[in-house]
């Protein structure tokens, strides 16, 4: 029990990594993404795009590491749900790693052609696919109905939070679908409506893993979960 309950605040640290991470980068990236060619072809602010990979790099180092810590609790609930757990966060922080490749290699056109202002909107635009289809539509399934799901079956935290997952997983992917067919703009009042329950999942069951730990009445931490 004393091992879980340090696995489950090692969990929910990671977990708030990713928040204290991932919205800054973003931020930082945003003299990047906003207009590319006016970037390469002016001064720069490269220090404040290498900040931001530094960041997203920590980032998918937290997100790897939630799935891996988490995963020889959850695997007493369900293997194949964690291990399909894992597998979404290595899907997701593959596209974040190819995010920071494509913005370095627009840093890189602007150190080195400036003049390749119509290379460095095509990498931004690859950038903002990556985003769409890690933390905008990978996330959906990983983080929203699989992580819902093993948190609320295993009653590791209260389930009325675990529900949150469980409906944001879908919102995010059906908000993500909806910008791959043109139905609303990628970042616009839908999609980032459709976040809200995600975000608010996320991000309170990082504080209530690194504070209270997982639930101690929870069957699977005293080794009597039934599998499925």
């Amino acid at each position: 029990m004393k091992e879980d309950q340090r696995t489950a605040r090692i969990f929910g640290v990671l977990f708030i990594i990713t928040f204290v991470t991932s919205i800054p980068a973003l931020a930082l990236y945003q003299p990047v993404l906003d207009d590319p060619a006016a970037y390469i072809a002016g001064g720069g602010h490269d220090s404040q795009i290498y900040l931001g990979v530094l960041l997203e790099l920590l980032l998918v180092i937290a997100n790897i590491g939630t799935a891996v810590v988490l995963y020889p609790i959850v695997r007493r609930q369900n293997e194949a749900l964690s291990l399909g757990y894992v597998a979404a966060r290595l899907m997701e922080s593959m596209f974040i790693a190819a995010g920071i490749i494509f913005v370095l290699g627009i840093v890189s056109l602007r150190q080195d052609n400036p003049g390749a202002s119509a290379l460095a909107v095509s990498l931004a635009a690859l950038k903002d696919w990556t985003f769409l289809l890690g933390p905008g539509f990978i996330v959906g399934w990983g983080n929203g109905l699989i992580l819902g799901y093993l948190m609320f079956s295993s009653r590791l935290v209260p389930r009325g939070m675990a529900m949150l997952g469980l409906i944001g997983g879908p919102l995010i992917i059906l908000s993500g679908i909806g910008v791959l067919f043109d139905a609303w703009n990628a970042g616009g009042t839908v999609q980032s409506i459709a976040t809200i329950p995600e975000f608010i999942w996320e991000l309170s069951l990082g504080i209530y893993c690194a504070v209270k730990g997982f639930r101690r009445d929870a069957p699977i931490l005293s080794g009597n979960a039934a599998t499925s």
